[in-house]
């Protein structure tokens, strides 16, 4: 897997988390802990998380070699 790939989905587990204690919680955890909605590093999280999911359409449409086809068979 790409690095690239990889910082995506921890940034879409970051905000699924964080998305999770909103809902179960009602404590928006980046906000809590980077000074509010509305303050800079808040929003940089935000958006960080948004691109990584953006990103993360991608790694569905990759091409996959099957099982199959990645493997010579001898005869």
């Amino acid at each position: 897997m790409a690095i690239v790939d990889t910082i995506a989905l921890i940034l879409v587990i970051v905000g699924g988390l964080n998305w999770g204690s909103i809902g179960i919680f009602g404590t928006d955890v980046v906000a809590m802990l980077f000074g509010g909605q509305l303050s800079a590093i808040s929003r940089v999280i935000y958006t960080l998380v948004g691109l990584g999911a953006l990103w993360s359409i991608t790694i569905l449409f990759k091409d996959k070699v099957p099982d199959s086809a990645s493997h010579h068979h001898a005869r």
